[in-house]
């Protein structure tokens, strides 16, 4: 699929951006779409991992924070663990979300954001992430209260989620990081 970039002028901001909250420089990417065949959410999105790159190395402006992929991006690396020029596309995407905020930009449709936003609540409340809890928030945000609700006695019997919150974790060392990443 060819990419179209508008023919206007655009500036090197949002390169320069996203260099300097990431640190990944994207000028190395040699457009071998290994990113894009091993990104779990490529079915799920119009915009590729690669051709966001590409858009970047090509300065098409900020058209880019509109992409879907800048929301539904799980952050899972895989496409930083395929990458040849090892290019830390998770942190591009990181980068690309944090702009897209500041600027005001299109957001994701859905519920992408309240997860994301309760996910961080509740790891900045027990230092590491408390299933249930966050879970429950986002139930209540979205208003769906008896969805999905059949699955949790099977995984709370294999223990792949826990009643309650495990306060092992540093919450003072994880509350310094997610300052320092604001």
């Amino acid at each position: 699929m060819p990419i179209v970039i508008s023919k206007e002028k655009t500036d090197t901001g949002l390169l320069q951006s996203v260099k300097e909250i990431s640190g990944v420089d994207v000028a190395g990417c040699l457009q071998c779409k290994k990113c894009t065949n091993g990104c779990p959410v490529t079915a799920l999105v119009k915009v590729h991992p690669s051709e966001i790159i590409r858009r970047l190395q090509l300065n098409a402006g900020d058209s880019i924070l509109n992409s879907d992929l800048v929301w539904m991006c799980a952050s899972c690396e895989t496409c930083f663990s395929r990458c040849p020029m090892q290019i830390d596309m998770a942190s591009v995407m990181d980068a690309l979300r944090i702009i897209s905020v500041k600027k005001n930009a299109a957001k994701q449709k859905g519920n992408v954001p309240l997860f994301n936003r309760w996910f961080l609540k509740t790891i900045n409340m027990f230092g590491r992430t408390y299933d249930l809890g966050m879970i429950a928030a986002y139930k209540v945000g979205t208003s769906s209260y008896f969805q999905d609700t059949d699955k949790f006695p099977m995984m709370l019997q294999k223990r792949k989620i826990a009643l309650f919150p495990s306060f092992k974790a540093d919450k003072k060392y994880v509350k310094r990081i997610l300052k320092k990443k604001r």
